[in-house]
């Protein structure tokens, strides 16, 4: 079910390296509290965490907030479909660069100038990622 909230237009994302969590609620649209959770819920989401704890997010981060507010607000998924749609998306932006022929190094075309090493870089990255998100849902049920 979505939420009654009206579409707001959010403000352009500045031209900075790093943005507090303060900027990043405002540049949102939602509350620092709900950041802070939203780091628990999707592993993706995690701010480089400096002096006394501070978080600082980078774009990546912000545009990913974005993406799941719009998921949870406007489309009215719920945080484990936005997860599991987050997730969908994120595989099929990296599909061609992971269409490699199962026991040969062959790389698939569209991947350009890339070389099988850095392909396999990015599937074990990938791999990172779905196993923290598992590791996080298990510390969750235990």
């Amino acid at each position: 079910m979505s939420d009654s909230r009206p579409e707001v237009i959010l403000p352009e994302i500045p031209g900075k390296r790093y943005f507090t969590i303060g900027e990043v609620s405002e540049l949102c649209d939602v509350k620092t509290h709900v950041l802070r959770y939203w780091e628990q819920e999707f592993a993706r989401l995690k701010p480089v965490k400096r002096r006394g704890n501070r978080r600082y997010y980078q774009r990546q981060d912000v545009e990913l907030i974005r993406q799941i507010r719009d998921l949870l607000y406007h489309q009215g998924y719920t945080i484990q479909g936005a997860r599991q749609q987050l997730q969908e998306s994120r595989q099929q932006e990296r599909a061609p660069e992971l269409a490699i022929a199962v026991g040969e190094a062959r790389v698939a075309p569209s991947l350009g100038s890339q070389t099988p090493d850095t392909v396999w870089q990015l599937a074990v990255e990938e791999m990172i990622d779905d196993l923290e998100e598992i590791a996080q849902m298990l510390s969750r049920q235990a």
